[in-house]
């Protein structure tokens, strides 16, 4: 017979809250990077908004109370030079969000050299150079948390998506790799997978009837919002998280559960 649990009970609320921290949100310019600025900012965090447009960057910096920076995250000298900046400008880093990315599709025996390797530029490569440079500043700072934005064609094939699928899929795998690595030195590392979001740019080139034929093959009904992807963001960079590394949450409103075959 165990005796009647004494342990303490946290403010649960409260582990939801980053004042004091410094988050570097990369392609924060508009879509799930503008919603991520300010579920950071709400949240009390101080925010580095990078983006490519110095416009959209600016925009959103104004926003949150932020600093705008304008990168090419693919380039290893401007990731070193952001990274380098953001520390002189808030102190310390104590996580980033990594939105950067860019589908391009393409039937894998049509595909070319230049487009796979843009994709995984823009996908993957980005995203090492910066868990590499971020990831030692917040080593020698005492850790912190690291989320990237996957995507759920990283976890199942489609048509015409090979090249950004496999970019993605070793996205995730890398987080993996950074979690054990990083675990021991105070750094999670996870990722979020959306489904069918709509994002600005989507909102605008789908039809009434693309969104109504979404609606009807997606278990909740209806694409996803920018916002939700934010708010899962959120928790895993929130000590809420504060157990979960090398995990990927996958926010797509219920598609992977669906039985792939007829019944």
């Amino acid at each position: 017979m165990t005796a009647i649990d004494q342990s303490p009970v946290p403010d649960f609320a409260s582990l939801q809250r980053l004042d004091g921290k410094c988050f570097i949100v990369l392609g924060a310019g508009q879509g799930m990077g503008r919603q991520v600025a300010h579920a950071l900012a709400q949240a009390g965090a101080r925010v580095f908004c990078v983006d490519m447009d110095a416009q959209r960057a600016q925009r959103v910096a104004s926003e949150v109370q932020g600093i705008a920076w304008v990168a090419d995250c693919t380039r290893r000298e401007e990731v070193q030079t952001m990274v380098d900046q953001a520390v002189l400008s808030m102190g310390r880093v104590d996580g980033f969000v990594d939105i950067i990315g860019l589908a391009l599709w393409g039937q894998l025996l049509d595909v070319d050299d230049a487009l796979w390797d843009k994709q995984f530029d823009v996908v993957l490569r980005h995203a090492f150079l910066v868990a590499q440079i971020a990831g030692r500043r917040m080593r020698d700072s005492g850790g912190g948390s690291m989320v990237f934005i996957a995507s759920i064609s990283g976890l199942s094939g489609a048509p015409g998506h090979a090249p950004y699928g496999a970019a993605k899929a070793g996205l995730m795998a890398m987080v993996q790799s950074l979690a054990l690595e990083l675990g021991p030195m105070g750094i999670r590392a996870n990722a979020v997978a959306p489904g069918s979001i709509l994002t600005p740019r989507r909102a605008e080139a789908y039809s009434d009837e693309a969104k109504a034929q979404a609606a009807r093959t997606i278990p909740l009904g209806r694409r996803g919002n920018t916002s939700e992807i934010a708010a899962a963001t959120l928790f895993l960079a929130s000590p809420q998280a504060s157990y979960i590394t090398g995990q990927t949450l996958v926010v797509d409103g219920g598609v992977g559960c669906r039985f792939p075959l007829p019944i």
